[in-house]
C-alpha cells in the first residue's frame, strides 16, 4: 500500500474569469495542510498557483515549488517557509515534480496546465508509473477534455489495452480521499518506477 505524503498540483498562473477557482485552489491549499500533505506545485505566486501556495503556507503545510528559470521573473516564485527548485528547463521541472510526488492533480488552467497533466497520462498509459492522476473539475471546467477523451475511445483511438487511467472529482473535499483510495492499490515500487529522462 502507498501513502500519499506529497501531491504535486497543476494549476494556472493566471486566476481566471470566475473566483470559485482560485476559492478552490485555496481550499484545497487548506486540506493539503491541515492532513499534512505537502504541495508540489509550479513555484509562482501568482493566479491560482499562489492561492494555493498561500493557502498551504498560511494553515501551517509545506510547498515544494519547482520552476525553470525563464519563468522566475514573469511567475515570481514564493520564498515564504517553502523549498524552491529553480530548474533549467520545462523538461527538468516535470522531471522534478514527478520524482517529488504522490499523486497528481489538475485544478483549471491554460496550455501549461493541460501540457503537463496530458503527458503524465501518457507515461501512466505507457505503464510508466502507477501514481493516482485526478481531474478537479470544479464548476465543469474540464468538461470539454472529459467529452474529448470519450470522444477517442469511441472512434478507437484509446484502446482497452492501453487504458487512460485517472479520476474526476467535481467538490475540493473529495480529492484527498480520492488520492488515497487511488493509493491503497499502488506499491512503492509501482510509484518509483523509472520515466525516460527525454520526452514521451
Amino acid at each position: 500500500m502507498s501513502e500519499i505524503n506529497a501531491v504535486c498540483v497543476y494549476c494556472g498562473s493566471s486566476a481566471g474569469s470566475d473566483p470559485i477557482f482560485s476559492e478552490a485552489a485555496a481550499e484545497f491549499g487548506k486540506i493539503l495542510a491541515e492532513n499534512g500533505v505537502r504541495l508540489v506545485y509550479g513555484g509562482g505566486s501568482v493566479g491560482l498557483m499562489g492561492a494555493l501556495a498561500k493557502a498551504v503556507i498560511s494553515h501551517g503545510g509545506t510547498a515544494m515549488g519547482i520552476i525553470p528559470e525563464f519563468l522566475t521573473t514573469r511567475e515570481r516564485p514564493r520564498r515564504l517557509s517553502q523549498d524552491l527548485i529553480v530548474t533549467r528547463d520545462m523538461h527538468e521541472r516535470k522531471r522534478a515534480m514527478f520524482e517529488h510526488a504522490d499523486a497528481f492533480v489538475a485544478l483549471p488552467g491554460g496550455i501549461g496546465t493541460l501540457e503537463e497533466l496530458v503527458e503524465q497520462l501518457t507515461w501512466a498509459q505507457l505503464g510508466r508509473h502507477r501514481k493516482p492522476i485526478l481531474i478537479a473539475n470544479i464548476g465543469r471546467y474540464w468538461d470539454p477534455l472529459l467529452t474529448l477523451v470519450t470522444h477517442m475511445r469511441e472512434r478507437g483511438f484509446l484502446p482497452a489495452s492501453l487504458p487512460v487511467d485517472f479520476q474526476v472529482a467535481e467538490r475540493i473535499e473529495d480529492i484527498l480521499p480520492m488520492l488515497r483510495q487511488a493509493a491503497s492499490g499502488v506499491t512503492e515500487a509501482e510509484k518509483a518506477m523509472a520515466i525516460p529522462t527525454e520526452r514521451l
